[in-house]
């Protein structure tokens, strides 16, 4: 009788288990206002923006020019046009990626990836759903205290007044 108590346990306790792996918070690719199919956005973007936005690659550090940009304007997802982050809002990091203490009101989504190993909060454009990047806690604490790390393959930028 143990045996067999022991047993139900072990088999509800195994059945019932929902690991990180099952869990995601991102949105399928039709649940966006811009939804298209991979060969869609292969058509329409260099093969470094579709790594980065569709298959949530990391561009190298120090690589991007959207780094220097200090004058008013704002960056817009590379793949759909939409408005992500305002210069006013951007920091020197020193991590090699464009960073920010806050994005456009709702510019940006969220997820979780543990692709290392370990959680982390992954942002991507709410109206494609392209991979920008991950935000951490490390930004300005005069701020906000966050830190948008983003690719800037990501990213265009539009200046103000042009």
């Amino acid at each position: 009788m143990k045996k067999l108590f022991l047993f139900t346990v072990l088999a509800t306790f195994l059945m019932s288990c929902n690991g990180n792996a099952q869990k995601t918070s991102k949105k399928s690719s039709k649940d966006y206002e811009v939804s298209k199919t991979e060969s869609e956005w292969k058509e329409e973007l260099t093969s470094e923006e579709f790594d980065v936005l569709r298959k949530a690659a990391t561009e190298r550090p120090f690589s991007s020019e959207l780094n220097d940009i200090k004058k008013p304007g704002t960056f817009v997802c590379a793949a759909c046009g939409n408005e992500l982050y305002k210069t006013e809002h951007k920091f020197m990091s020193g991590t090699g990626w464009p960073s920010f203490d806050r994005p456009i009101e709702g510019g940006v989504a969220y997820g979780s990836d543990s692709k290392l190993g370990y959680q982390r909060d992954e942002v991507h454009c709410a109206r494609c759903g392209g991979h920008l990047g991950h935000v951490f806690n490390d930004g300005p604490k005069e701020t906000t205290g966050k830190r948008h790390c983003i690719n800037g393959i990501a990213m265009d930028f539009n200046p103000e007044n042009e």
